[in-house]
């Protein structure tokens, strides 16, 4: 369990006078109730093996090749043509795709040789995207069913309507903390 997730002892936890001032105790810098950003799915170097991969199987265009993303992770990430085609142009620059016919409207691309080389010698680092975008696809579908969803739902309501009432005492937050940490051990262990 990351740092900034695990619970805090007893000890550290009593001597924290603010509940707010749990999230600096934990190591978390960002704001109570501010949203986390995302975290990037794919770096330019990933996405270019991802390209690589497909294009191993046959030549295809920038929109077969953001299709071909989104379908592997469910829907869960889709690169932008603003992302693929400047990805597109390094590797064709790099000689690692050739465009096949340079006269159609749409440019479609296959790999060349240096380029299946670089696939072949980057063959774990590929697996292990593969990997992640296979993971993130799981989590849509397991996440997408109903009663997942209802019971995501219920906590967030139960939550927000216990921490919106202005007399809470601190006892009471603490309370709040040690039941969702409980739920993520056991959630974690399930």
């Amino acid at each position: 369990m990351p740092p900034s997730c695990a619970p805090l002892p007893t000890g550290i936890r009593n001597s924290v006078k603010n509940p707010s001032d749990l999230w600096q105790a934990r190591g978390d810098m960002h704001a109570v109730g501010r949203r986390k950003r995302r975290e990037k799915v794919l770096d330019a170097s990933d996405l270019r093996l991802l390209v690589l991969h497909f294009l191993s199987r046959n030549p295809a265009h920038g929109y077969e090749l953001i299709k071909a993303v989104e379908e592997l992770s469910k829907g869960e990430y889709t690169p932008s043509p603003g992302i693929i085609y400047p990805n597109l142009t390094w590797l064709e620059e790099s000689d690692y795709i050739a465009v096949v016919n340079a006269q159609a409207a749409r440019k479609a691309y296959r790999l060349e040789p240096l380029g299946r080389e670089f696939l072949q010698q980057n063959q774990p680092v590929l697996t292990a995207i593969i990997q992640r975008l296979s993971t993130l696809a799981a989590l849509v579908n397991n996440r997408s069913h109903p009663d997942v969803e209802r019971a995501i739902h219920n906590m967030k309501t139960a939550l927000n309507l216990r921490l919106a009432q202005e007399a809470i005492s601190q006892r009471a937050l603490y309370d709040i903390i040690d039941a969702l940490d409980e739920a993520a051990k056991k959630i974690t262990r399930s």
